[in-house]
């Protein structure tokens, strides 16, 4: 990387659950959009891979607040259950990202790491313009998906009257 179309986030969630809660949350792939329905408008399961994940090449239809869509897709290249996996990216977005998972006292600490070149024509050429407002809309993507994260664990213990997902707001 290094082109003006490269962008590298590191983004740190902290969510009141084990390791062995979130781990199979974000593995559900095909779940994301009706949790994180601000980003996720579609996502399909090309190839399940091994077992474990490894190999599962998914088809994903995202969005953030900016008015433009991405169309990718990833395979898992590598898996760690249940503290994280890797994962290699292609179409709009071309890179890697790094999903880790790890106890923090009764929480967990979930860190991505995204190392990725826009190759959208849109990003690709506006980059050296309007990167700070192209990485300002992946950071509200991910504070939505920490957000929904948080929900989706109080629907899966149980919880009642759990608010929907947020969606796109401002």
């Amino acid at each position: 990387m290094g082109s003006s179309s490269a962008y590298h986030f590191v983004t740190h969630w902290r969510v009141e659950a084990s390791v062995e809660e979130v781990y199979p949350i974000l593995g559900r792939v095909q779940d994301l959009p009706r949790w994180w329905p601000a980003v996720y408008l579609a996502v399909t399961v090309q190839e399940p891979g091994e077992p474990n994940g490894l190999g599962k090449e998914v088809e994903l239809f995202t969005k953030g607040w900016l008015p433009y869509t991405l169309r990718w897709r990833f395979r898992v290249t590598a898996v760690n259950k249940p503290r994280g996996y890797e994962l290699r990216a292609w179409g709009d977005l071309v890179g890697r990202g790094i999903w880790t998972f790890r106890a923090d006292g009764p929480a967990c600490a979930i860190t991505y790491d995204w190392e990725i070149d826009a190759n959208k024509p849109l990003l690709r050429n506006l980059s050296w313009l309007l990167k700070p407002i192209f990485a300002a809309n992946h950071e509200w993507a991910m504070r939505k998906g920490e957000e929904s994260l948080k929900l989706e664990l109080r629907r899966h213990r149980g919880e009642t009257n759990v608010p929907a997902p947020p969606k796109r707001t401002f």
